[in-house]
């Protein structure tokens, strides 16, 4: 078995992010998490946030290891991982055991990694399949009315262009790809990061 895989940057994350969970998930009862990565976020939200059933999600390589963080430190309401493949148009609307919609859905430095078919896709099925009064968490860093918030943002944003990534993505233009909802807040975060807090009309 490989071992367990770590993220220095969700270590460094999680307690600001929990803190704006807390609040936009506070009557939220099912959360799918859309690229779990390597669990770390899972296993400590789900442990923070009782009264969710939190949904990880993710393409099946990353899999093993979103598992094994979940054997480490389980959950009642913390579940397998899901398969999710956004380019190939897939999509979990429901919850496997309750057979109810996700009404809460979180995502983590996704958005500029995705290319832009992926991204809009991602942004299109939120909006299709987030119920009235849903709420969708998009934690990154993202373009601010055209401009890059850092100097650092920007170097990045060319780094991953060159690497074949999407890059950074313009809020106005997340919100153009998903009318049906809603930007209820715009969150500065540590690290050049906001959390955009989005809701389903």
């Amino acid at each position: 078995m490989q071992a367990k895989p770590f993220s220095q940057a969700c270590e460094n994350n999680k307690k600001p992010i929990l803190q704006q969970l807390k609040k936009a998930f506070s009557k939220v009862h099912n959360v799918l998490e859309i690229g779990s990565g390597t669990g770390q976020h899972a296993v400590y939200f789900a442990a923070k946030l009782p009264h969710v059933q939190w949904y990880c999600s993710d393409v099946e390589e990353y899999h093993d290891g979103i598992n094994q963080w979940i054997d480490e430190f389980p959950s009642k309401n913390l579940n397998r991982p899901l398969v999710l493949k956004l380019a190939r148009d897939e999509w979990v609307s429901r919850c496997i055991v309750s057979n109810k919609p996700f009404d809460g859905i979180y995502t983590a430095n996704t958005a500029h990694i995705m290319l832009e078919q992926e991204i809009k896709l991602l942004m299109q099925s939120v909006a299709a399949k987030l119920p009235k009064n849903g709420v969708f968490c998009q934690y990154g860093p993202f373009i601010l009315d055209g401009k890059f918030t850092s100097q650092s943002n920007q170097e990045f944003h060319e780094k991953l262009i060159l690497s074949g990534r999407g890059g950074y993505r313009d809020i106005d233009e997340l919100a153009c790809w998903a009318p049906q909802l809603t930007l209820s807040a715009k969150i500065d975060m540590p690290a050049n990061n906001m959390m955009l807090v989005w809701r389903s009309k």
